[in-house]
């Protein structure tokens, strides 16, 4: 899989929903709906540039393109899951959509902990 692309399309996305935030739905949500919509973007963008990170490390001798994957495999279901249901959360206003953002979270968690268990045995 190529993930220094999946990285890069992550980012241009992060953007994309960042302006749509700010320009759309500034006037539409609530302070708190609002601030939801920002934490994800803000998480989404963090763990993108984590992914086009990530990519890059195999290219350095740094580890194996297959401990790569499995990292960034984890950081981009962290995005789809934790930010996605930020973004619907915040969007929607169902709260109920708040119980599977630690999913993702525990799938952030998982990544960043495997890159440096892999670091670690380096």
């Amino acid at each position: 899989m190529n993930w220094s692309m999946i990285g890069a399309a992550l980012l241009a996305l992060g953007v994309v929903f960042g302006a749509f935030g700010a320009h759309s739905l500034r006037d539409r949500l609530d302070p708190y709906s609002m601030s939801v919509y920002e934490k994800a973007v803000f998480y989404h963008f963090i763990h993108a540039m984590g992914v086009l990170g990530v990519s890059l490390l195999p290219k350095t001798g740094t580890f194996a393109e297959a401990a790569a994957g499995w990292v960034c495999g984890l950081l981009f279901v962290g995005i789809v899951i934790f930010s996605g249901s930020l973004y619907a959360l915040a969007i929607s206003g169902n709260r109920m959509l708040g119980a599977i953002t630690p999913i993702g979270g525990g799938a952030f968690i998982a990544g960043w902990m495997l890159l440096a268990w892999y670091l670690m045995r380096r």
